[in-house]
């Protein structure tokens, strides 16, 4: 989330009226940071990784063999320079070949920075053992100032983590304190797991996304989670809620109970409708690297792999072509269109041209948040089929030159809906790590008919380098116009113009979480039409005639600015049976004004009018 509050009186009333609905686990009173934009890290840089193999020289691949000393220090040394370097160029993924790493006398222990991702090299989770902790802790700015609002772009997965004693505040106890683009997928957390870090105060978080994954021998703790989706999943308890949280396909979840008792705000699904999981990297019995693509299921319930089997595809390393930042978008393109999947390791890459995904069933995943920039205004990626292509692991910044489009998928035409597309852990930015003016019209554009998107977070950024209304200027986070699409964990902010559009009809939206634009200079700025204030967050489009939402959040945060500005309504969708929205609601945090109404000027209103009360505005149903 990346709410930055410049009042001190609007600092302490969040603080107050947080602390309240996390039922205590936060402080009242202390500050939230007046930025919370660290500048780029100055520690040293890591040396180069003798064991990245293929991947080159960001990738760290360890192996049991190896003195638990050096893998301590070389992941230390990974998180001394990443965990403040929010706007930095550097990139690394850290690979655990299968085996047991630390004891319960000595611990593994290590930190997860920016554009770090974490990950196990076995079949299934329990083939990598962590006895130790895997944290992400508050970034710190001074005596009561310590925040996970801004702990982004990070992730862990494909392993099993015995939590052990920690330090001294931290006792056996596992910390995720993280907010968007930092998803947890295909872990087991034997031990407690915090979603928050309550070491040093106020510790506000704003996330998250867990997807197949199983917690035993202990709770997930929610604490300060402002919002949180969890998919597929297999609980041993949840703490709390505050604004929204979702549950999808989850056994013990939290039940239904959204907005009917004071501070209870759950919104739970006994199934998912369609799911497949992300494609990840193992290692065989001779050590050599392949990618599992596992199975499309329909109505399920709990981790893909949670009976020791799981039902999908593996391709070997020989039938990928292994990019570095210095290749050009041309030859990633040639090499796919020569029937080759892709592996981008990490890096920022510059693209003169597209990336063009042309055949169907082709893999495209990125290791340790590879970054991809259009230079020429083209776009980012190209996908042409609307069948079996799958991304993951991406991010996609926008460039010097306005690109119309970030990233598309599909063609307008039919899907294949036994063989969708997917877009996972795919994550949007439009300013705040360039030092000149980028902008994008649309980020993500799906055409693709049956498709999925499960995580996307799709971000014009409110803080960072030459952030402004004119500066990093973005009209809509996410376009969908394929038909039966679904989406789990969907995180669009900050956008101009409508934030998300929805064309397609028979879709489904499960979890959404907004914040409207900071920084419109004045009302007329900000005008869907001459007599329309404002632009709804999430549109669905005159023409759709089937669609369904559940848990969905915009939130009201008019910070940098003067102006008082309104919204005519938060939501917008054709008043027609067929079109169903579950668990809406609204938040005003701070600034003048707010929405007038949360859904076609029903429900609300969610404004500044009750200053200092800073909790959802709920509407069960609609219509």
């Amino acid at each position: 989330m990346n709410t930055i509050i410049s009042s001190r009186v609007a600092r302490r009333a969040l603080a107050a009226a947080v602390a309240v609905l996390t039922g205590g686990w936060l402080a009242a009173g202390a500050a939230i940071p007046a930025s919370a934009a660290p500048s780029a890290a100055t520690a040293a840089a890591v040396a180069p990784s003798t064991t990245g193999g293929p991947f080159g020289s960001n990738v760290y691949v360890f192996t049991p063999s190896m003195s638990q000393a050096s893998i301590q220090s070389t992941l230390d040394s990974i998180a001394s320079q990443q965990v403040s370097n929010q706007f930095g160029a550097q990139r690394y993924a850290v690979l655990f070949e299968p085996g047991t790493y630390g004891s319960s006398t000595a611990p593994l222990i290590f930190q997860v920075g920016y554009y770090t991702t974490v990950a196990g090299l076995g079949l299934t989770p329990g083939d990598v053992t962590i006895n130790g902790e895997i944290n992400v802790s508050n970034q710190c700015f001074g005596t009561n100032n310590c925040t996970a609002l801004d702990n982004f772009w990070r992730s862990l997965s494909n392993l099993t983590i015995n939590v052990t004693t920690g330090n001294d505040c931290q006792e056996s106890t596992e910390f995720w304190a993280v907010s968007q683009a930092a998803p947890l997928r295909r872990v087991q957390v034997n031990g407690n797991l915090f979603l928050f870090d309550y070491c040093s105060n106020p510790g506000f978080s704003s996330g998250g996304f867990i997807a197949d994954s199983k917690f035993t021998g202990g709770s997930v703790i929610n604490g300060s989670q402002q919002q949180w989706v969890t998919r597929n999943s297999d609980l041993d308890g949840w703490s709390n809620s505050v604004w929204n949280q979702v549950f999808s396909g989850d056994p013990g979840a939290p039940a239904q109970s959204f907005g009917v008792t004071s501070g209870v705000q759950f919104t739970t699904l006994g199934t998912s409708p369609v799911t497949e999981e992300e494609p990840f990297l193992y290692t065989d019995s001779q050590g050599n690297f392949n990618v599992f693509v596992p199975a499309v299921k329909r109505d399920s319930s709990g981790p893909a792999w949670a009976s020791g089997t799981e039902a999908g595809t593996s391709i070997p390393l020989s039938r990928f072509f292994v990019a570095s930042p210095g290749t050009s978008g041309a030859a990633m393109t040639a090499a796919m269109a020569r029937g080759l999947n892709l592996i981008l390791t990490p890096g920022v890459y510059d693209l003169n041209q597209p990336i063009v995904v042309p055949h169907p069933d082709t893999v495209v995943l990125g290791l340790g948040m590879a970054t991809l920039v259009p230079q020429h205004g083209n776009a980012a990626m190209i996908v042409v089929s609307n069948s079996g292509v799958k991304l993951s692991g991406l991010m996609i910044d926008a460039g010097p030159a306005n690109s119309p489009v970030l990233l598309s998928v599909g063609t307008p035409g039919p899907g294949n809906a036994s063989n969708p597309d997917l877009i996972q852990d795919v994550f949007f930015r439009i300013g705040g790590a360039a030092t000149t003016p980028v902008s994008a019209t649309v980020s993500l554009l799906d055409n693709a008919s049956n498709s999925i998107i499960d995580n996307v977070w799709a971000w014009r950024a409110d803080h960072g380098n030459d952030v402004g209304w004119t500066s990093n200027k973005g009209d809509t986070g996410v376009v969908v116009t394929g038909n039966n699409v679904t989406a789990y964990g969907l995180f669009v902010e900050h956008y101009q113009r409508t934030e998300v559009i929805w064309s397609g009809q028979g879709g489904t939206d499960i979890f959404f979480q907004n914040e409207l634009p900071y920084d419109p200079p004045t009302q007329a700025d900000w005008m869907a039409s001459p007599t329309q204030d404002g632009y709804p967050a999430f549109l669905v489009t005159k023409n759709v005639r089937s669609f369904q939402g559940y848990g969905m959040g915009s939130y009201v945060v008019f910070i940098q600015t003067t102006a008082t500005l309104f919204d005519q309504e938060a939501f917008e969708a054709p008043k027609t049976p067929g079109v169903q929205f579950h668990d809406l609601l609204g938040v005003w945090i701070q600034g003048s004004g707010g929405d007038n109404s949360i859904i076609n000027g029903v429900g609300g209103p969610v404004t500044s009018t009750n200053p200092g009360k800073v909790e959802p505005v709920d509407l069960i149903s609609y219509p």
